[in-house]
């Protein structure tokens, strides 16, 4: 359902660090000290402990990526909304950077940015989430960080698959500049979330969904299988039909590529 009581991030402070070791962790202290406003950006131009999915550290050498955080006040969604909220950034994210890389964009579940078979990017969303009533919890901030490589040529060995905006257009970008659309971006797509609900997010995120329809070699645990991607349910469970259908939560499958 939509929400028109959104309030979109106008007159929100624009903050450029020259060097962090976490655009994420920084915005999370400005939330514990009573200084966060919904809609303020957090970019570094160098960061040098960044945080990626499952416990993952990423650095971005100085003047090459782009690492951004954005402070949320997410209210009016609710905690179980969370996937909406993802899914919507991961959607703005995925516009922003084919604009520049092309319709190979894509967005591999939950919410990385792909360019063919490479990693490009990636979004996570820390929350702080306060307890009520029995049963009842309020999500009153969500910090929303987001690593995309821009300038970068060479990657640490451990990284299997990553490609940067230069690698693919062989020119050289202002990651600071590149931050500013992108948040504007990013804006657009949660004021659309907000105000006409997640059907007008969710056929937006499958129509751009990496490897829909495809068979993929997943793992589970120990247990190496081959399925193919057929969707994403609107709690954000990947659908996958290999003999069966079944569902996945986030965290519980892995991807071999």
């Amino acid at each position: 359902m939509p929400y028109p009581s959104f309030h979109p991030f106008t007159d929100a402070p624009f903050i450029e660090l020259q060097m962090v070791d976490s655009t994420n962790n920084y915005a999370l202290a400005r939330i514990h000290a009573g200084l966060a406003q919904h809609g303020t950006a957090i970019f570094a131009h160098e960061q040098v402990a960044g945080k990626g999915q499952r416990g993952k550290t990423w650095a971005s050498p100085k003047g090459e990526n782009i690492a951004l955080s954005i402070i949320i006040k997410p209210a009016p969604l609710e905690v179980s909304q969370q996937f909406e909220l993802s899914a919507s950034i991961a959607i703005a994210a995925r516009e922003f950077f084919s604009r520049y890389a092309g319709e190979d964009t894509k967005i591999k579940w939950p919410n990385d940015l792909y360019w063919k078979d490479r990693k490009a990017g990636g979004i996570l969303i820390e929350s702080i989430v306060r307890s009520g009533k029995p049963g009842i919890n309020t999500w009153d901030w969500a910090v929303i960080g987001i690593g995309i490589n821009i300038n970068q040529a060479n990657f640490p060995p451990e990284l299997p698959n990553p490609v940067s905006l230069k690698q693919i257009t062989g020119k050289a970008f202002d990651p600071l500049e590149l931050t500013k659309e992108l948040y504007a971006v990013i804006d657009e797509y949660y004021q659309r979330l907000i105000t006409k609900g997640f059907s007008a997010i969710l056929p937006l995120y499958l129509s751009h969904f990496y490897k829909k329809d495809e068979k993929v070699k997943l793992k589970k645990g120990n247990r190496s299988f081959e399925a193919v991607i057929k969707s994403v349910s609107q709690d954000g469970k990947l659908i996958i039909q290999h003999g069966i259908e079944e569902q996945f939560s986030i965290g519980e499958i892995q991807w071999i590529i």
